[in-house]
């Protein structure tokens, strides 16, 4: 009993040192498990695309250990360099950005990704250093700052078109804002504010946009067009029932019925061929993730590592909700995957970095106290 306790205490320290954070770490490892399942399923059993997936998931661990590294007043130097470079990014792809199926949204400098998933990160370390910066709660200055701050690249996001990480990138910002202790007719004003703009933003939307908020609303009235992915998606999730129906029995999925099953709709696949049970075995693991994040974030030394910690949490849980929420279909298809569990090269990369800071608040928290 005591060898035992003495080898969990030397590993503890170990990752410590390493600045890993082990109750994070194992829940990622179950993740990634349940997505390696997932995928190879999804891809009806091709190994070369589990390969594929896989070098991902390495590639996104390696990020983590690396985001991990950095202290957290590092990450405070660099926030406002690494926003200005993600925001000189976002411009050159209005300028001479790449086009595939009909959004600009990638830039090629010898390799091709998107500006906007860099975004993600630097969002909440730029938020979170300006508010850190000033007076609590914030004046009226910092708070039209912080709103100019944080709605410069979220226009530019949605006009590529991408509504799905616009959304997130504000929702990453805007929840910092939020936590910074604003008053309440602030809110109440933003919230009437934003009501009175809906129709200008309906009218600014792209026609395919509006198409999908007019299929989330009836998705019957065109089954075989723009409401299929959601009719499909739904008829999956309801006739997995309790159990579902096994590993790789899906006929939703396997008779390739289920369009984008790999990515977006990935949730799909694991609701039909492992039923309710397994749903809430995945939300449960969600749910400790974004537990642990905010307990870090309440265990902080500082504000910044603070409201970095809690903005990384809450919008893992808004990346979770969003695209679970359009594929049962009580959110319209915005184009989000489940974290660490869809297939995907840069989301995966920018979220386990994401993660990696959690690790690194709460690992340097230690040793400084030390």
């Amino acid at each position: 009993m005591q060898t035992n306790q003495f080898q969990l205490k030397t590993a503890n320290i170990l990752a410590d040192r390493a600045h890993i954070d082990m109750p994070l770490i194992s829940a990622f490892f179950i993740i990634f498990l349940i997505s390696g399942i997932a995928i190879f399923s999804a891809s009806n059993g091709n190994s070369n695309f589990v390969i594929d997936h896989s070098i991902n998931i390495a590639v996104s661990i390696v990020a983590m250990t690396i985001a991990a590294q950095i202290s957290p007043m590092t990450y405070g130097r660099i926030a406002p360099w690494l926003y200005f470079l993600c925001l000189m990014l976002l411009i050159m792809v209005l300028v001479f950005g790449e086009t595939k199926n009909n959004a600009t949204r990638w830039l090629n400098l010898g390799i091709t990704f998107q500006p906007s998933e860099l975004m993600k990160i630097a969002m909440p370390l730029m938020i979170a250093r300006y508010i850190a910066t000033g007076t609590l709660p914030p004046t009226n200055i910092s708070i039209l700052i912080s709103l100019l701050i944080v709605l410069l690249p979220t226009a530019m996001i949605l006009y590529q078109p991408d509504l799905g990480t616009s959304i997130l990138i504000a929702f990453s910002g805007l929840v910092i804002v939020f936590l910074s202790g604003i008053k309440k007719r602030y809110l109440f004003t933003g919230l009437l504010f934003f009501i009175a703009s809906l129709p200008f933003i309906w009218k600014n939307i792209h026609p395919f946009q509006q198409k999908r908020v007019l299929t989330f609303l009836d998705p019957e009235q065109d089954p075989l067009g723009a409401g299929y992915h959601i009719i499909q998606s739904k008829i999956a999730i309801g006739s997995g029932g309790l159990f579902g129906k096994g590993w790789m029995n899906g006929t939703q999925g396997q008779l390739d019925f289920l369009p984008e099953r790999t990515t977006d709709f990935i949730f799909s696949i694991l609701a039909e061929e492992f039923g309710l049970a397994g749903v809430i075995i995945i939300v449960i693991i969600y749910l400790f993730i974004v537990g642990r994040g905010l307990l870090i974030a309440i265990n902080s030394q500082d504000l910044f590592s603070r409201l970095v910690a809690s903005s990384i949490s809450l919008t893992f849980f808004i990346y979770v909700f969003v695209n679970m929420g359009m594929t049962t279909g009580i959110l319209p298809v915005v184009g989000v995957p489940l974290p660490l569990i869809s297939k995907g090269g840069t989301s995966s990369v920018t979220l386990m970095i994401g993660l990696g800071i959690l690790m690194s608040i709460r690992t340097h928290k230690r040793l400084i106290s030390k």
